[in-house]
């Protein structure tokens, strides 16, 4: 698997330009505001996101100003929905670090999501990029409704496996799907628009998949198991299919345990014991390489070149990463 230095190597200018271009287009006249999105920029992560945009948009055709573009709106829209995820979660922390509500409370952080959203609107229009503003709009919805559609099952634990992967696909599959999407377009490839917006949805599949493998521990490297998707009753693929698939006696107990005893750390070793011995993990860790592979097959036709070399790598980090 290539570093993410290297998967970096053919957009490395484009990404330094970007970094300039997003950093412009959060600034605000209110020094509150400033100071907020400052400490924003300086904790960003790994910048996967933009990546996408502009990997997809490289291998396809040209970097051009409608690439910083949709990269920024993205981007825009991502920070906003991690400061209203916070609120939502009541979450202290992201990546280590303070989370925006834990320095400024909710009322703040919540203006400062609506503010970066405001954003997203004002860039498209003043750039008349209503295209790209359709494919960031439609993620913007998407994922709210898989929000709400996961908080409406999760109360019953009644969960399929077909409504767990409908979740997935508008929570996080939507937002990197956009991503691939709005770098077509903005390369002029509106003949590839469908294929990569369906690519990035199989990535975004994928990549969720590694994160529910990553709460059962499996693995040299990731670490004991954390349980927390249990403590916190998250119907996970690896959980769905132990119930779906496990004695009646032994789903029982597992059931009890999820809805009765999610705070008992033994209790919790115990349910994750059942999930990995019913296959779960195992089951998933296979959804996860059937959905990468057929991600994969949809780039068969393109050329190959170093964009396209970094985009594969890309692909391949998000389900061979340990953390």
């Amino acid at each position: 698997m290539i570093s993410v230095k290297e998967m970096l190597d053919p957009i490395r200018p484009e990404m330094t330009e970007f970094e300039v271009r997003f950093r412009k287009s959060m600034q605000s006249r209110v020094p509150l505001l400033d100071k907020i999105t400052h400490y924003i920029i300086k904790r960003k992560g790994k910048q996967m996101r933009p990546m996408f945009v502009f990997l997809t948009s490289k291998m396809l055709g040209e970097i051009n100003d409608r690439t910083y573009d949709a990269a920024s709106l993205i981007e825009l829209l991502h920070t906003a929905t991690l400061v209203h995820d916070d609120v939502v979660d009541d979450a202290n922390e992201r990546r280590g670090f303070f989370s925006i509500n834990a320095l400024w409370k909710n009322k703040i952080a919540v203006l400062v999501g609506d503010y970066l959203l405001s954003k997203v609107l004002l860039l498209s229009i003043e750039k008349n990029n209503l295209e790209l503003l359709h494919i960031v709009a439609t993620a913007v919805k998407e994922m709210s409704e898989g929000e709400l559609l996961q908080i409406e099952k999760a109360r019953k634990l009644d969960i399929t496996e077909d409504i767990y992967f409908e979740v997935i696909r508008q929570k996080t599959a939507s937002l990197i799907s956009a991503c691939c999407e709005a770098g077509a377009v903005a390369s002029g490839r509106n003949d590839m628009r469908e294929t990569m917006r369906e690519f990035g949805e199989l990535v975004g599949l994928a990549f969720q998949l590694k994160d529910d493998i990553f709460d059962y521990g499996t693995g040299e490297k990731i670490g004991k198991p954390t349980g927390l998707d249990i403590r916190e009753r998250k119907m996970t693929l690896p959980l769905i299919y132990a119930l779906n698939n496990a004695p009646t006696e032994v789903k029982r107990e597992l059931l009890y345990i999820v809805k009765n005893k999610n705070e008992k750390s033994k209790s919790v070793k115990r349910a994750v014991e059942i999930v990995i011995q019913e296959g779960g993990v195992q089951y998933t860790h296979q959804r996860m390489m059937e959905l990468t592979k057929k991600a994969l097959d949809l780039l068969s036709t393109v050329p190959e070149s170093p964009a396209k070399s970094a985009l594969v790598g890309l692909v391949e980090y998000t389900t061979q990463r340990e953390k």
